[in-house]
């Protein structure tokens, strides 16, 4: 079909089809930020921790005796924990993936790179920030961490030293350092101290999930939990959590019914990991109500247009269908109408949707948009457009030669 005569029309509705276009653009932009911060976000919440999280269940306690024996009182805590039938494994632990307890540190794969760092007073290449878990004998198994190479920490490993010597790391976090892949037996660099690798696990999610690249970044301790507060993780078949949640409880209040057992601490992880992700889940279904919303709106526009230009063409319908003009004619002319505009629209959009992202990522920190969810947006919108707009070109061909002709 030729191209001229539509533009032509189009100029003489130059206003409707520029607001139509702005619309079907900020559409664009919208909906294409809105599906990757959708899928970002999905991501981020099938992430695994690398444990055994149907198995796992947890209770905080908080002591509030300041003369108790913290080591002791763990050691009978555990004691009658594992006493628990259907108890396959109980531990204390500072912190647990994607409990928002964070414990931070800053290390260097080398010496070298540690006084480069220190003279620096930044992280430099070859240096990392980590989170580290720190936890009673046989924490790694309890919580069903797969060891891939070295091995587990040893019962004279333990003790409540802040800098231990030894240190068990994730895949990830061994990779970053030693891209040779030879992490067990090197030694970390501290500001205050060394530690050597004796260990690398597959997975360990960190407690927070800040910046992608360091989610995994991540370590394991032989630091014995010393704290007035400290949680008891039990490691049970799915079917027995609630059972054993409500016997530790009771096991651990006789033991102490002075300590503190808050209600919400008592959990199983997954849910902890629903209440951690609650918001990302809130967040999602508004974008997506808003995404829909606004293709629904874009659509509608779209239709109402088509159809009001029908209307105001009537008569130069007829004239063209009393000249020969078929019904296919007529479709594909309002098919083409719109697929101009939609189309410049969309190319359009596929602009403001890299500016919007980049105004995300300074404000928000959000991540670079991938480029291929701009030809996807603005061939999704193209296709709503031609859809949108498939009713009022058929209602157009439609027209019969001789009403229109009558209609002056």
């Amino acid at each position: 079909m030729p191209i001229r005569p539509i533009l032509s029309t189009l100029r003489h509705h130059k206003l409707t089809a520029a607001l139509l276009a702005m619309q079907v653009a900020l559409t664009c932009a919208i909906v294409c930020n809105a599906a990757f911060m959708v899928a970002d976000r999905a991501s981020r919440m099938r992430l695994p921790s690398g444990m055994a999280e149907a198995e796992l269940s947890m209770v905080r306690s908080s002591s509030i005796d300041p003369a108790a024996n913290l080591q002791a009182r763990h050691a009978a805590d555990l004691a009658a924990l594992r006493a628990i039938p259907g108890v396959k494994a109980a531990v204390a632990v500072d912190s647990l993936p994607l409990s928002g307890s964070v414990d931070g540190y800053g290390a260097c794969a080398d010496k070298a790179t540690m006084e480069r760092a220190m003279a620096a007073r930044a992280m430099v290449s070859g240096c990392l920030t980590f989170t580290e878990y720190s936890g009673t004998p046989g924490t790694r198994e309890a919580l069903g961490l797969r060891l891939v190479a070295g091995r587990d920490f040893r019962p004279g490993e333990f003790g409540t030293a802040d800098h231990p010597p030894v240190g068990i790391v994730s895949r990830s976090l061994a990779d970053a350092l030693y891209p040779d892949g030879r992490a067990v037996g090197r030694t970390l660099y501290f500001p205050g101290g060394t530690l050597r690798i004796v260990g690398v696990v597959d997975t360990l999610l960190a407690p927070v999930l800040r910046k992608p690249a360091g989610y995994q970044h991540t370590m394991l301790w032989p630091k014995l939990p010393n704290r007035s507060h400290v949680t008891y993780v039990l490691r049970s078949a799915p079917a027995d959590r609630a059972r054993v949640l409500k016997a530790a409880v009771g096991a651990l209040t006789r033991l102490d019914p002075q300590r503190l057992i808050p209600a919400k601490s008592v959990r199983t992880y997954a849910d902890l990991r629903h209440d951690y992700f609650r918001r990302d889940a809130t967040m999602i279904g508004l974008l997506l109500a808003t995404a829909l919303g606004l293709l629904f709106v874009t659509a509608l526009g779209i239709a109402g247009l088509a159809g009001f230009w029908v209307q105001q063409r009537t008569r130069s319908i007829g004239i063209r269908r009393a000249i020969g003009a078929t019904r296919g004619d007529i479709l594909r002319y309002f098919q083409a109408e719109n697929a101009l505009i939609v189309g410049f629209g969309a190319l359009l959009g596929m602009l403001l949707a890299v500016l919007l992202n980049l105004l995300l990522m300074r404000h928000y920190e959000l991540q670079r948009l991938p480029l291929y969810y701009l030809p996807v947006g603005a061939v999704a919108l193209w296709l709503l457009g031609q859809l949108a707009v498939l009713t009022p070109a058929l209602r157009a061909a439609a027209v019969p030669p001789v009403v229109a002709t009558r209609s002056v």
